[in-house]
């Protein structure tokens, strides 16, 4: 198995990285002082980063992430007063990125999972999550496959939405976060799609 590497430390890593190497992947987390390094040493790159900064900073790593696979899991958004969701800072996260990274094989995943634990703990709710993708590389999207399928996430779960341009579809439920909050209270959540 490859190196996998997360780029930012914060509650995604914390997730991802344990569940990864339990099941057998080398993972590297890559603080802000260490991103370059990371990114270089990795066939696979997390962007754990913070939604609002990806582009910015991943910009900047534009040699090093070209020819990997990127797993976009954020969110980029301006959070209200009350530390919810206002608004999308883009329209597409995933496609700004493959447009700013434009040799990288971006897939975007997980992102409407909360908290970040359940992104490696999908068994944990009551009902079956889905998580979906949306990228153009086909084999990028495989080796997707395969580490969500090493966190516990069974392939029917997985959809495959088809190009990184239908990745405002997901990206837009963390507008519904607030609203479902305010109606469930603060419990684990994802999308599960019945079919």
């Amino acid at each position: 198995m490859g190196v996998i590497g997360i780029l930012g430390a914060g509650n995604v890593a914390r997730a991802l990285a344990p569940a990864l190497s339990a099941a057998g992947h080398d993972v590297i987390v890559g603080t802000r002082e260490r991103l370059a390094s990371t990114a270089a040493s990795a066939e696979i790159v997390v962007n754990a980063l913070p939604g609002a900064v990806s582009v910015e900073v991943l910009g900047g790593l534009c040699r090093v992430l070209a020819g990997k696979v990127l797993v976009d899991v954020a969110n980029a958004v301006e959070q209200g007063p009350d530390g919810f969701t206002s608004r999308l800072l883009y329209r597409n996260l995933a496609e700004e990125l493959q447009r700013t990274l434009p040799d990288t094989r971006v897939v975007k995943a997980l992102n409407t999972v909360g908290p970040a634990a359940l992104m490696a703990a999908p068994a944990s709710l009551a009902v079956p999550p889905s998580t979906f993708l949306c990228g153009d590389d086909a084999d990028a999207k495989k080796a997707v496959v395969g580490l969500l399928t090493d966190l516990g996430w069974p392939p029917q779960r997985i959809i495959d939405l088809g190009g990184v341009e239908t990745a405002w579809w997901p990206e837009s439920f963390v507008l519904m976060v607030r609203p479902l909050i305010a109606a469930l209270g603060p419990v684990p959540f994802a999308l599960a799609l019945a079919h």
